[in-house]
């Protein structure tokens, strides 16, 4: 039910923006509500804005599922990549490359072997090595070559970003009371307090419904003033 209220607040604050909201992932509770959900936001400065909602959500509210009223506590976490551009461009310095060039040894007749149009290009500081050698012309294989050295070291860039990732999850603070970067508090009193910033809203109707620009300038202030 929590992560609910925010999924809608974060398409709300979205639709506020003008940005276009796509769900790529939805996984329900065993029993009710949601497990997780994945949701792409694409809109200018999208990801700057959003990025300092990773953490832990904190609502203290009287639950509608307690029969005797009783204040309680429930727990979220977010978390917010930025979308990797499918046309990135992978720099590769021509010092850091080897290139050799051999015989064919593949089907293509006479015309093929005679020169050595094969190409074999070995990234030294990887060690990754492609080699191309179904074109006659060298040429055509070098940048053949070229193009799969790219792709590998794209696809280990890639693996390098899963990993901080892993890093990043398994190294956040528990789910649990003390560890969350926003409180919103429903009963007694209502308020949204930031406890990084110390920011607080006390139209917390507002907020849920999307309203997040005033908490949202607070903290990129904040981290601007504390690095």
């Amino acid at each position: 039910d929590w992560a609910k209220m925010l999924l809608r607040m974060y398409n709300r604050y979205a639709e506020r923006k003008g940005f276009k909201v796509t769900q790529l992932d939805f996984q329900p509770g065993d029993e009710a509500g949601i497990k997780s959900v994945t949701i792409q936001i694409e809109g200018l400065y999208a990801y700057g804005l959003l990025k300092g909602e990773v953490g832990v959500h904190r609502l203290i509210r009287i639950s509608p599922f307690d029969s005797s009223g009783r204040r309680h506590t429930s727990f979220a976490s977010v978390d917010v990549y930025p979308d990797m551009d499918d046309d990135i461009e992978i720099e590769v310095k021509d010092e850091d490359l080897r290139i050799d060039t051999f015989r064919s040894s593949g089907p293509g007749g006479q015309s093929v072997n005679k020169t050595s149009s094969a190409v074999r290009i070995t990234h030294i500081p990887t060690g990754i090595v492609a080699q191309c050698q179904n074109e006659k012309s060298q040429h055509r294989n070098k940048a053949t070559a070229l193009r799969l050295i790219k792709a590998r070291l794209y696809e280990v860039e890639l693996k390098k970003i899963e990993e901080s990732r892993r890093q990043d999850y398994e190294s956040k603070e528990a789910i649990a009371w003390g560890s969350q970067i926003r409180t919103y508090t429903l009963q007694p009193y209502r308020l949204v307090k930031d406890h990084r910033s110390n920011s607080e809203v006390g139209n917390v109707e507002a907020f849920l419904d999307g309203d997040l620009d005033e908490m949202i300038r607070n903290h990129l202030l904040y981290i601007h003033a504390h690095g």
